[in-house]
């Protein structure tokens, strides 16, 4: 009997349930069980999910990215900024560099690519608009912010890349960047140069219109003194004080111009202040009188005779505003000079060509992305389904959905 019972113990060791005390030292992992168990709704649902990604990548609308590249032109720091850094040296100075705002010339050509303008001309040139399907103009402007990438290398090239369905008009889109970046140079004072002429080209406007003005005051005061010519004497008066008027004028103007990019300790803008000072005491000298010897022509001009003071006020006012006229125009002329010296031409090293390989949709990227998902959701379906049939051979979980569902749906109240 005792080797019968034995026999038994054997037969039924290998049916212990699960949990028992040896499945706990050598566990086999439960989840492949349960996989195994639904192993057919797993590889349905993973398959047509796989097949589903299929269908979705190849319905996908192809997109192709053309790229440019482009050197900006390098522009060079005022001599005062430069000299500055170049007495820090090395690391400090680049800090220090950075601290006063001096920022390399590519990165302002990516904020030039970056601009309103520039995406304005772009969204006009292509009917982006209706190309994209949008009525904002704000709203095209993301688009074709979304669609473009401007980077600045470590070399200092600037690459751009532009999206599109079309590979064709993705090179075209990305080449009239360039094409757009240079007509808005030519419209903006990027260099000190720049700056210098667009400063002089205002103060000669304003210059031209004042001679013009006074050219119609002297006029109406010849027909209405009778007077059209002066002897020498006044005359050279009047030449030598509109004269000094002008110069200082000028000086004034320069000097301006200069506290734009010099320090108050800059030697050149030190003797431009010193050469002004000068100026205004000789034109005290000469409207005045100030004592000492003095040649002719710095009579006071308040010695004229009484009945020509008006006409010659007039005709220093013009005399005046043509000499300043003069030295204003030649100021503008060195400027333009500058600027054409340092002119900022943007090259273009690679231009854009239409791609021949699609940048979108990765394919093979989606299918596996697809796949991955289905079967991580698969196996959450499968723990669900699990934790549901084990709920419903509870007892007690059946008693307390049974009274969820009465307390739900009855009008009972407590």
């Amino acid at each position: 009997m005792a080797q019968l019972q034995n026999t038994n113990f054997e037969l039924e060791a290998p049916l212990r349930p699960l949990g028992s005390e040896e499945e706990s030292r050598t566990p086999f992992p439960k989840l492949l069980i349960l996989l195994a168990k639904r192993k057919v709704f797993v590889l349905v649902f993973v398959g047509l999910a796989a097949v589903s990604s299929i269908v979705v990548s190849l319905l996908l609308p192809k997109t192709f990215t053309a790229s440019t590249r482009l050197m900006p032109p390098q522009q060079n720091q005022s001599l005062s900024a430069a000299s500055m850094l170049n007495q820090l040296g090395g690391a400090l100075g680049a800090i220090a560099g950075q601290g006063l705002g001096l920022h390399s010339t590519g990165e302002i050509y990516v904020s030039m690519l970056h601009s309103r303008a520039i995406a304005d001309a772009m969204i006009d040139r292509f009917s982006l608009m209706s190309l994209y399907g949008q009525k904002l103009r704000s709203s095209t402007r993301q688009k074709l912010e979304s669609r473009t990438e401007v980077i600045l290398s470590k070399d200092g090239t600037i690459t751009i890349s532009v999206e599109d369905r079309d590979p064709q008009r993705a090179a075209d889109i990305a080449n009239a960047y360039v094409d757009e970046l240079t007509k808005l140079t030519k419209t903006l004072a990027v260099s000190e140069a720049g700056k210098r002429r667009i400063f002089f080209e205002r103060e000669v406007k304003l210059a031209s219109d004042d001679l013009a003005a006074a050219e119609v005051a002297l006029k109406q005061t010849q027909l209405k003194t009778g007077l059209i010519l002066l002897d020498s004497q006044s005359r050279a008066m009047i030449d030598a004080v509109a004269g000094v008027r002008a110069r200082i004028a000028s000086q004034e103007v320069m000097v301006q111009s200069m506290r734009s990019f010099a320090t108050d300790d800059n030697p050149e803008l030190v003797r431009a202040v010193g050469e002004l000072d000068a100026l205004h005491k000789q034109l005290s000298r000469l409207e005045g009188g100030g004592g000492g010897n003095r040649s002719f022509t710095e009579i006071p001009v308040e010695k004229v005779p009484t009945e020509g003071l008006e006409y010659v006020r007039k005709l220093r006012d013009v005399k005046y505003r043509e000499a300043l006229f003069e030295l204003l125009a030649k100021q503008y002329e060195i400027a333009k000079i500058d600027e054409a010296k340092d002119s900022l031409i943007v090259q273009q090293l690679d231009s854009a060509i239409p791609p021949d390989l699609r940048t979108s949709p990765k394919r093979g990227v989606i299918v596996m992305i697809g796949t991955f998902l289905a079967l991580a959701l698969a196996i959450l379906i499968v723990l669900l389904m699990e934790k549901v049939e084990e709920a419903r051979n509870d007892p007690q979980f059946l008693s307390r959905w049974e009274t969820f569902k009465f307390y739900l749906f009855s009008t009972h109240k407590s």
